[in-house]
């Protein structure tokens, strides 16, 4: 029963987070925000939800090694797994992309997460060097993208850059009903999942540092994992690379900036001395798609994915 209930707690998130994001989008755009920005903000909120509503649950019930463990396995997950699976079905020519600065600054909160990491402590004062750090990377994001638009160097109209979920036809009441469900059914799905991973931690022997590791962060990443699957077979690299350095920053930055000033998480000393480092080389094996212009093919895609199930067998053992 405990493992049906971790899966129905899964299930739950990812669904109340999808009618979540629909809600949102479509409520935003229907008062007049531009949909640039609802990507760039609501929609990046709304894909981490089941993530941040699970940090919270786990801080708030003493559990911060799920916490933690589900940011930066979450992480992980998001290159090796996330880019590796959709690389084995189609070649992502990533070599057209120009992701550099979005990836310097997902670098930049990484370095930022392991110092703070070493303080021994997620406490308030890290969550407002954190969210702080959020606010100054979505400001330079709106900055760029309405001097972009401003200059008229889009390449399509605003219809190109509608986020995912928008439906200029959509009907009030169902807005409504999309974002009541998603508010209803986060914190119901958090609930469930955090208690049954807690449980089969105990059942088997396994920290719940491991099990935030490894069922909680795949399990969380598995929106990304859709979205970015969608856009290898559509040929949308840039919309796949994209997803993982965004979802990186705000997986960092705002979910562990708001579950820190909700209970202090003390850092297990198994983060210091290898998941954190984990989590930085993954980050790094992007520089050649992102600086030396390499599609990433196949090949890349069987060595990410190894990598990862070996990551998983090592936190396992």
């Amino acid at each position: 029963m405990v493992w049906l209930s971790a899966l129905l707690g899964l299930a739950i998130l990812l669904l109340a987070g999808d009618a979540l994001v629909k809600g949102a989008v479509n409520l935003s755009l229907r008062m007049g925000i531009p949909a640039l920005i609802v990507s760039l903000t609501i929609v990046a909120f709304g894909t981490s939800a089941p993530e941040l509503l699970i940090s919270i649950r786990a801080a708030t019930e003493g559990a911060p090694g799920i916490a933690l463990g589900n940011v930066v396995g979450s992480n992980t997950a998001n290159v090796l797994a996330v880019l590796g699976i959709p690389a084995l079905i189609a070649v992502m020519h990533t070599s057209h992309c120009n992701t550099r600065k979005s990836y310097l600054q997902m670098l930049g909160a990484t370095a930022l997460f392991i110092v703070l990491a070493f303080r021994g402590t997620f406490d308030w004062i890290s969550g407002l060097i954190l969210l702080g750090a959020l606010a100054a990377m979505l400001h330079s994001a709106v900055r760029d993208a309405m001097n972009h638009r401003r200059n008229g160097d889009a390449a399509d109209d605003d219809a190109g850059d509608d986020p995912e979920g928008a439906d200029p036809d959509m009907p009030w009441w169902k807005i409504a009903l999309f974002v009541t469900l998603g508010l209803i059914g986060l914190p119901l799905g958090a609930d469930l999942l955090v208690d049954s991973a807690v449980t089969i931690a105990r059942m088997f022997g396994f920290s719940e540092t491991v099990i935030g590791l490894t069922l909680v962060a795949l399990g969380t990443s598995l929106p990304e994992l859709a979205t970015t699957v969608m856009a290898a077979i559509r040929r949308q690299a840039d919309v796949a690379l994209g997803n993982v350095i965004g979802s990186n920053m705000f997986n960092l930055l705002a979910i562990i900036g708001v579950a820190s000033l909700i209970a202090p998480m003390p850092v297990d000393p198994a983060f210091l001395h290898f998941d954190l480092w984990v989590m930085l080389g993954a980050s790094l094996l992007l520089v050649p798609f992102v600086f030396l212009r390499r599609d990433l093919t196949r090949a890349w895609g069987v060595l990410l994915s190894a990598l990862y199930v070996g990551y998983i067998a090592i936190v396992l053992v």
